[in-house]
């Protein structure tokens, strides 16, 4: 791997990480379009293109998020017991993902970023960071069959799109009338089973691809997860501790145009594989 590609991932890992420290994003909606250039400009075949970009995110989530969770942890705002219930559907889902995203064309899963990423810019912009029916104080979390149906769906789309689910398993909770703080820690700390899951569903199902490049481990491009990882860990903290200094509301804003320009990139991209 060249130094110009080196200093490429780690500004995108460095960017990535301080983003979703700032603006409480998960860094899979970010980084996975951004990856996809980036192996696109360095030649990778497009069949396995967006496969690998979303295998690395998952693979940097599994670091990034560990050191997410021990911060929320100590300000005790985990209920690990959710965590917990939600786990089960969460793994089965985030494994089923990859399997899914492998039977699907480059176009497809191109198009879903488009729908996903769109429906993140929007829900930034008008400033609807979850899904809450006022005067309904009794609607409580489901039972556990509920829960493992609940984790499967978040798990299962999260695992598809290479994101940490945060941007479904945060509305659901505080459509649970679970506390935002409460919902934001707990949605981090499920962000490891996610990308355990889809990590481990990665390797398993992109083994032995014939197209992909080398040092690859599965559909996982191991040079990329490595430097992105490094610098994502490093500036989350930074981008957390900023959030408290800078008018984060017009930052978010500017940030939804960014990802609206991203699901146009991977509109046309779509439109370049039909």
């Amino acid at each position: 791997m060249d130094i110009g590609l080196v200093l490429v991932l780690l500004l995108m890992g460095a960017v990535g990480g301080f983003l979703a420290g700032l603006l409480g994003i998960g860094g899979g909606m970010i980084l996975v379009p951004f990856i996809t250039m980036i192996f696109s400009a360095k030649g990778f075949p497009e069949s396995v293109n967006i496969h690998m970009a979303v295998a690395t995110s998952l693979g940097v989530i599994l670091f990034t998020s560990m050191s997410s969770v021990r911060a929320h942890h100590l300000h005790g705002a985990v209920l690990w017991r959710v965590a917990l219930l939600l786990s089960p559907g969460i793994l089965l889902g985030a494994w089923c993902g990859p399997w899914i995203a492998k039977q699907m064309s480059p176009a497809g899963q191109a198009i879903l970023f488009c729908v996903f990423l769109s429906f993140s810019a929007t829900q930034i912009l008008f400033g609807k960071k979850a899904v809450v029916v006022e005067g309904v104080a009794q609607r409580g979390l489901p039972g556990s069959v509920g829960m493992f149906g609940a984790g499967g769906v978040i798990g299962l789309v999260a695992g598809l799109l290479g994101a940490g689910g945060g941007f479904l398993s945060i509305p659901f909770m505080t459509w649970c009338n679970v506390r935002m703080q409460n919902a934001v820690a707990t949605s981090a700390a499920l962000g490891f089973p996610i990308a355990l899951a889809g990590t481990l569903s990665n390797i398993y199902y992109g083994w032995g691809t014939p197209e992909l490049p080398e040092y690859s481990l599965g559909f996982i491009y191991l040079p990329a997860l490595l430097v992105i990882a490094a610098a994502s860990v490093t500036l989350a903290p930074l981008g957390a501790r900023t959030a408290h200094k800078l008018p984060v509301q017009t930052l978010k804003k500017i940030f939804a145009v960014v990802l609206y320009g991203l699901a146009a990139y991977m509109l046309r991209k779509a439109w370049g594989q039909v």
